[in-house]
């Protein structure tokens, strides 16, 4: 037997492998040749913790927790309590981002105790305050959870373990933009990000720093830093390609980012990815995958599939706001969408709440309160008041623009939505600036000027049509001004003349027949008909030339 790792000598050589493989991060290697090695003689604690490592790396989690509980077991057995009260700590970081607090609680108790019968100070006390502080920000008690982790980053600073230290100022980041201090909070991500990017944090902290600042970014408006970040957590997985368990969180991620970007094919197929890549059936992952589908099948009108997708999304044990809320509004559920919506509100933390709030005025405007509508949208300002962030401050305007069109203030929705449209054109998000046009259009016509509210409504009419956007490119057709002329509609002549043959009830091969048309042609102008109105079926379509004085 090695005296060093307890094996048979001729098994040394193979071990050595996996140790180097564990160490060049070729993951899938260190846990075939750890496993063998593992099966042929047994292995120390310390490479029964690499190889759980490994397994939950390459999307085996549950053989890395069967891994990771034995390599517990073996530094008990050797008197290693601090390499049994770390496992512990793994364990109930790992339990807990799984859903499963019971178990996790037992494995932090665990570690407590084994923590208190350490002789001399060991770092990893200050590791198993993580959990504890995770536990604490989830309960929604930034404030607890801030004691928690300036103990764990003195006790790291004090043995210089870089992972230790990470974590501790990645939760203090956390922490701040729960308690509303988002700019403090991004500034301590940046410095998290420092220490990931440079090398100096191990693998599963790192992807946990990666995952945790991308989401806290897309909380706090901050498309600049999530994208950054997305791209580097890109980066980083593709140096890694054996590695399952921040894959899939990478592609969700992605799936977001291009769906604000107006990219929503890309946005679907990142989404399908993300749900391939769940490793475990992560619910982060699953829901993030499930959730950015919902909302760009929302946003295309396809709202039966969008109610399916939010339904998975909602599995995962994550609730799908504010998208779900929306999609009630879109479906005419005014009053519910309204209870929804202030309930989730209502109940979410600082950061959650902000996150609902743009979707809130929307359907406070709907029912119509204006009042709670004018609160949500205030409650942005001050939010925006000093931020640097420009997606804060379109999000903010847009709101006080649609208020103010409520009050009766054309001018200064105006004035409102003019900023709002020009961040969200420089951030390069389409659909919001659109939408922005379609309410700078509804204040025109307020204020009397037709042929402004003309160019506004038809600008964003065509940029809805490219995006694909059914239910607000006919939001934009309804408002715009009628009677001046051929061609002024959103329908070009040809169009309008195929919906008045559709409204007098014949099909696409009669149709095609009188126009001369072929019946392929007469189907992509009843497509686009459809898709320029917001409309589902010939019905409707005929509903709409009746009423729009274009059924001849």
């Amino acid at each position: 037997m090695s005296a060093e790792t307890g094996v048979d000598g001729g098994l040394d050589g193979g071990l050595d492998r996996g140790r180097a493989a564990f160490r060049e991060q070729r993951w899938t290697d260190a846990f075939q040749t750890l496993r063998e090695a593992d099966q042929s003689g047994g292995l120390p604690a310390a490479d029964l913790e690499r190889l759980a490592t490994a397994e939950i790396l390459t999307g085996s989690a549950a053989a890395g927790f069967a891994s990771l509980t034995r390599a517990h077991e073996e530094y008990l057995v050797v008197g290693d309590l601090a390499g049994a009260a770390r496992c512990a700590g793994w364990m109930a970081v790992h339990l807990m981002h799984f859903g499963d607090g019971e178990r996790a609680g037992g494995w932090l108790a665990r570690g407590q105790r084994l923590v208190a019968e350490i002789p001399q100070p060991d770092a990893v006390e200050g590791f198993l305050l993580i959990p504890l502080s995770l536990a604490r920000l989830h309960q929604g008690d930034p404030g607890g959870a801030l004691e928690l982790l300036a103990r764990a980053a003195a006790i790291g600073q004090a043995f210089q373990d870089r992972d230790l230290m990470a974590l501790a100022l990645l939760g203090t980041g956390q922490a701040a933009v729960g308690q509303g201090r988002v700019e403090a909070g991004l500034q301590i991500f940046d410095e998290v990000m420092v220490a990931v990017t440079a090398g100096e944090v191990s693998a599963i902290p790192s992807g946990i720093a990666y995952c945790a600042v991308i989401a806290s970014c897309q909380l706090a408006f901050d498309l600049g830093r999530a994208l950054e970040w997305t791209a580097a957590l890109d980066r980083w997985c593709a140096d890694q390609p054996d590695m399952a368990a921040f894959s899939g969180q990478c592609q969700a991620h992605r799936a977001e980012l291009f769906r604000w970007h107006g990219a929503w094919d890309e946005a679907l197929a990142a989404a399908t990815t993300a749900d391939a890549r769940a490793a475990n059936n992560d619910p982060e992952v699953l829901f993030g995958a499930h959730y950015q589908r919902g909302e760009v099948q929302r946003l295309r009108g396809q709202l039966d599939a969008a109610g399916l997708s939010f339904r998975a999304a909602a599995n995962s044990g994550y609730e799908p706001q504010p998208g779900l809320a929306l999609l009630l509004l879109q479906r005419g559920e005014l009053r519910q969408a309204q209870s929804m919506i202030r309930r989730a509100a209502g109940t979410a933390d600082a950061a959650i709440r902000r996150h609902l709030l743009p979707a809130l005025v929307d359907i406070e405007l709907a029912v119509p309160d204006v009042a709670a509508a004018r609160c949500g949208a205030d409650e942005l300002g001050r939010f925006a008041e000093g931020s640097a962030t420009p997606m804060v401050r379109a999000v903010a305007a847009q709101a006080d623009g649609a208020v103010r069109l409520a009050e009766a203030d054309p001018l200064g929705a105006c004035t409102a939505l003019r900023r709002a449209w020009r961040l969200w054109s420089d951030l390069g998000v389409p659909y919001e600036a659109a939408r922005c046009r379609v309410l700078i259009g509804q204040a025109c016509l307020g204020l009397g000027d037709e042929t402004s509210a003309d160019m506004e409504l038809s600008a964003a009419h065509e940029a809805l049509t490219g995006l694909g956007a059914a239910p607000a490119a006919a939001w934009a057709a309804s408002l715009m001004p009628r009677g001046r002329g051929k061609g002024a509609g959103p329908l070009t002549p040809r169009e309008e003349q195929v919906l008045q043959l559709v409204a007098s009830g014949q099909g696409n091969r009669a149709i095609a027949v009188g126009l001369f048309l072929s019946e392929k042609t007469v189907a992509r102008h009843v497509s686009n008909i459809f898709l320029k109105l917001g409309l589902t079926s010939r019905t409707a379509a005929t509903r709409y030339a009746f009423e729009h004085g274009l059924a001849g």
